[in-house]
């Protein structure tokens, strides 16, 4: 049995908060403090992108929108507290519009560049780590966003809901529905590499 990357039930730990009175200077014009929140969103918002993008390109532009429109639309932000919810939604939507601008997903991105290892002893299971990134790939945007907020950033259902304006319940869901999807995926390639090596699967 294939397990989710780094385990259902085990997101990684979240990051430090961001800095409430930096935010609000921003929001008030200030062009250092938002450089400063540039600065710090940039990585994490980007491996969101290209986890659910799967192509560091359209990540890349994806990103990009994200930090223009977070200059344009941070005095409107209401709860600072929120910020870095509020950035992973704005994210999230970018994304979603590159991967409908862009259906070609490129076949060279590695899974989860400049990542450390997580959990070996279960993603020990996987005979290949391209077969991961196969099966994340035919898993659809939506149902990617879910596990790379769930698993990667360390979200719960709730805030995952909060962030692509979902119910808890919805969330739960396309997560449960993502993960067989991405185990049937493997377990279809597992079967195909037994049957050229003339193996019973």
């Amino acid at each position: 049995m294939v397990s989710a990357p780094g385990g259902p039930g085990t997101p990684r730990p979240r990051q430090k908060p961001v800095n409430r009175a930096v935010v609000e200077r921003a929001q008030k014009g200030d062009r250092e403090a938002y450089e400063t929140l540039a600065r710090d969103s940039a990585r994490r918002l980007f491996l969101v992108c290209h986890r659910v993008l799967r192509d560091a390109d359209l990540a890349e532009d994806a990103v990009q929108r994200t930090l223009v429109a977070i200059w344009r639309e941070l005095p409107g932000l209401r709860d600072p507290d929120r910020f870095e919810a509020w950035t992973y939604r704005m994210a999230l939507r970018f994304s979603l519009a590159e991967s409908r601008r862009d259906r070609r997903i490129k076949a060279s991105v590695q899974l989860l560049p400049n990542d450390p290892p997580e959990a070996p002893d279960e993603l020990a299971a996987l005979s290949d780590r391209d077969a991961l990134e196969r099966g994340f790939r035919r898993l659809s945007p939506d149902h990617r966003a879910v596990v790379v907020l769930h698993y990667f950033v360390g979200l719960s259902l709730e805030e995952i809901g909060g962030v692509v304006g979902a119910p808890t319940g919805t969330v739960a869901s396309r997560l449960h529905y993502a993960l067989r999807d991405l185990r049937a995926a493997l377990e279809a390639d597992d079967g195909i590499a037994h049957a050229r090596k003339g193996v019973p699967a």
